[in-house]
């Protein structure tokens, strides 16, 4: 087992920061066994927001809504079908 940490260890240094977050974060949700330790309190707070607007309001369709930017189901089916660039991919990180 100790040899397995000491890898990891070495293999930790040799990340960049940003692959350090990433690989800390899944740690975390790895490890974490509690829910409500998963979601941010923020995260908490955006979905009881949307329970609450969904109690008055009727839900939008996912056609609906990629229809306003020009696509289709099928469209999103095949995009979630195709890798992303590793330029688009880290846009967002």
């Amino acid at each position: 087992m100790a040899i397995d940490k000491q890898h990891a260890h070495e293999l930790l240094d040799q990340l960049d920061p940003s692959q350090f977050a990433a690989v800390v974060h899944l740690l975390e949700s790895i490890i974490s066994l509690d829910d409500s330790d998963v979601l941010s309190r923020s995260e908490r707070e955006a979905i009881a927001e949307a329970d609450e607007w969904l109690k008055h309001k009727k839900p939008i369709p996912n056609e609906e809504v990629l229809a306003e930017f020009g696509l289709t189901a099928a469209d999103w089916d095949r995009m979630a079908a195709e890798p992303l660039s590793e330029e688009t991919s880290y846009r967002n990180g």
